[in-house]
């Protein structure tokens, strides 16, 4: 790597069995020589080699090459016998026993590599191309999920409105359900109160006539069980009863000196 003008070079029977990712920097290598060693792969970026025309692989262990190999566009000899090479590649490559031979196996092989390095191209654009269907696919999917629940949002969100709006409007009829009732309530509770006013001194003068009433025969059943109890009993001879006595003979006395009891005591003793 420290001589990058190089031009030639012969690394034949060395036993190599790779070679380092900066052998690839000897960019002006025009003749190679890599024949009887025991290489299983050559570099990835092999291809960067574009100077190179004449590349001499005998007697490795290579299978494949790499796909940079089609980048040799300058390749006018090669060799690739006693490798254990792909089926394919093999038959490309043919024999190398002379110098026609070899310049038709380098340029058979650049076009089978050349084929290779399309296909894979193509596979990759085709790879790329589903993964940009799929990521569209994913970013209309995911278009589609956000509008869908944005319609619901707006859908939660015009519900709950006519909810809120169906409860104003049960609150308000209940208010105002409920001002009726109060109203009407009030105009029935006036209308009897009025009409009963002019009625109300009677019906005081009745109850208080009636409450005078009792207390008179209240009194009245008292003096009589006074009298009774003065009259019939033992009490007769106590100081209370001989006064009670004495003042219920002046009042029958007195009574009996009016003339008009006298005539209604004289029917009643006929009758």
């Amino acid at each position: 790597a420290a001589l990058p003008k190089a031009t030639i070079l012969d690394l034949s029977c060395n036993n190599l069995i790779s070679l380092p990712s900066d052998f690839c920097s000897l960019m002006h290598l025009v003749k190679l020589d890599l024949s009887k060693n025991r290489l299983q792969q050559l570099p990835l970026d092999f291809g960067r080699l574009v100077n190179l025309q004449h590349l001499d692989l005998l007697n490795n262990r290579l299978v494949t090459l790499p796909v940079s190999f089609a980048q040799l566009k300058n390749l006018k000899w090669l060799d690739l016998k006693d490798n254990p090479l792909d089926p394919v590649l093999a038959k490309v490559a043919g024999d190398c026993l002379d110098e026609k031979q070899c310049k038709q196996a380098a340029v058979k092989v650049l076009q089978h590599m050349k084929a290779i390095q399309s296909e894979q191209e193509r596979q990759r654009q085709r790879k790329l191309q589903a993964e940009r269907e799929m990521e569209k696919k994913r970013e209309a999917e995911q278009r589609a999920k956000e509008a869908q629940e944005r319609e619901l949002r707006k859908r939660e969100k015009a519900e709950e409105k006519e909810r809120r709006r169906r409860e104003y409007d049960a609150q308000k009829a209940a208010k105002q359900e409920m001002e009726k009732k109060t109203k009407k309530e009030t105009v029935q509770t006036r209308k009897p109160a009025s009409s009963s006013r002019p009625a109300q001194p009677p019906r005081h003068k009745h109850s208080w006539s009636r409450s005078v009433l009792r207390v008179l025969l209240f009194v009245l059943l008292c003096i009589l069980c006074t009298l009774a109890a003065c009259k019939l009993t033992e009490l007769q001879h106590q100081p209370l009863c001989i006064s009670v006595n004495t003042l219920y003979e002046d009042v029958v006395a007195a009574l009996q000196n009016h003339k008009t009891l006298q005539n209604i005591l004289q029917q009643n003793s006929q009758q």
